[in-house]
């Protein structure tokens, strides 16, 4: 026997009337905007000019004057100068304990050089824009600013004696997040092993580049891995048919409602809460910008 709701409205429990409308991607476009603008900025503040007179060793000297590039005995990725980065914000692990843990973030504002700048920016906007379309600007944002801090605490763990920059660490945290995503919303993909194949080169292509000399593979670990959990946390999936209480009209026996998540994606979400908890809880934190609680550890 079909109930009022079934009978007047002509639609299924398994069909929800309002689809979804995929999200307008504007913050992973303005995060690459700002990136640039930032390079520039620290070209500008570079001066190539006034710091090698009368600048002729200045790469583009002629074209972009103050803009021009370090030699490539100084920066072979066509950008400023280490100390200028380091004066604008670089991940300087002595200066993140000595009191300074603004450049956590800072970092992943500046970029080596052009190549540096563009490898990313173009990652950024290949991997970012669908997911922002998928999960909205919030979500992404968020996924992409922790992954890119807990790169610059998995960095300041194995780089002490020279700066780092770069968003690679965020970049990262979204490949990650993109890994958990398949796995918690597993039943809701058609061609399962293909989408897990294909995901699965790309993050075994983008760790290989990782292991390039000069390359800050630790930070690209550390993002990784924030965003793998993260994503089990925030880009959880309704199961196919569930549909939102409000959509249904009054007097719609209730009891037939499937429920939003499946059993694996609970106990997934739980396990990677519990986990990122753990990865961001201040005793790992205060390991990485506390060098006295590290030299204690040894006389233990």
């Amino acid at each position: 026997m079909s109930n009022r709701g079934e009978a007047s409205s002509g639609w299924t429990p398994n069909q929800d009337p309002r689809p979804h409308k995929p999200w307008i991607s504007w913050l992973i476009p303005t995060i690459a905007i700002v990136n640039i603008v930032f390079f520039a900025y620290s070209m500008y503040a570079n001066d190539c000019p006034a710091r090698h007179p009368p600048g002729d060793v200045c790469i583009l000297f002629p074209y972009l004057g103050r803009y021009s590039f370090e030699p490539l005995y100084i920066n072979p990725l066509l950008g400023p100068a280490p100390g200028t980065l380091d004066t604008l914000g670089a991940l300087d692990y002595k200066k993140i304990v000595s009191g300074e843990p603004w450049r956590l973030i800072s970092c992943i504002w500046l970029h080596g050089g052009v190549i540096h700048l563009l490898v990313n920016m173009l990652s950024l906007l290949f991997i970012g824009i669908r997911q922002e379309q998928e999960f909205g600007f919030w979500k992404v944002g968020t996924l992409y600013i922790i992954s890119g801090i807990g790169g610059s605490l998995m960095s300041s763990l194995s780089i002490h004696n020279k700066i780092s920059v770069g968003a690679s660490g965020a970049l990262f945290g979204l490949l990650g997040a993109m890994l958990s995503e398949l796995m918690i919303n597993w039943a809701l993909y058609a061609n399962k092993c293909a989408a897990l194949l294909t995901l699965l080169v790309v993050i075994a292509l983008n760790m290989a580049v990782g292991m390039v000399p000069h390359v800050d593979s630790s930070a690209h670990i550390g993002g990784f891995i924030s965003g793998f959990f993260l994503g089990f946390i925030l880009l959880i999936r309704p199961q196919f048919g569930w549909v939102n209480q409000n959509c249904f009209p009054p007097g719609y026996d209730m009891n037939h409602i499937k429920p939003k998540h499946k059993v694996y994606q609970y106990v997934l979400w739980i396990l990677a809460f519990v986990m990122f908890v753990i990865w961001c809880h201040p005793s790992t934190i205060k390991e990485v910008l506390d060098p006295a609680a590290r030299v204690m550890k040894l006389f233990k």
